[in-house]
């Protein structure tokens, strides 16, 4: 007999307020071009495809600091770019790695609103409620 955590996943579900679309990029990187001025790959314009958009939480994670140098020399630990998780209803799609997340809006925090993110890893549980992925902010 297993646990059965549908009235948690319930409640869970219901503070899941930031309405955020998960994006693909259906060719990978066979279709990027290489911009040889600054020697990175540029996807192809209209290449990514949004495959999903709902409810979720998008959350610093406050973990994974970086040491950054300041400009008077002192070190100081700044929040590391992938410190970020995204808590998901389990109804979501499975994301890979590379797939791209956008904050259409947040509630709580307005600054949010219009931020990307490139999915690093999503974990997965025998007792999950939701579905936490890691992510990577772009700038």
């Amino acid at each position: 007999m297993g646990l059965d955590l549908s009235g948690v996943r319930r409640v869970v579900e219901g503070v899941l307020d930031d309405r955020v679309e998960l994006w693909r990029d259906l060719q990978g990187e066979a279709d990027d071009e290489l911009n040889e001025s600054t020697g990175e790959l540029v996807p192809q314009a209209g290449t990514p495809r949004r495959y999903w958009d709902g409810l979720a939480a998008v959350t610093l994670t406050g973990q994974l600091p970086s040491n950054t140098q300041s400009l008077d020399g002192m070190w100081s630990a700044a929040p590391s770019k992938t410190a970020y998780l995204a808590l998901l209803p389990l109804t979501a799609p499975q994301t890979r790695p590379d797939d791209f997340l956008v904050v259409a809006s947040s509630n709580r925090d307005p600054q949010l609103t219009g931020r990307r993110f490139r999915v690093l890893e999503a974990a997965t549980a025998s007792y999950a409620v939701v579905r936490q992925v890691r992510l990577q902010i772009l700038e």
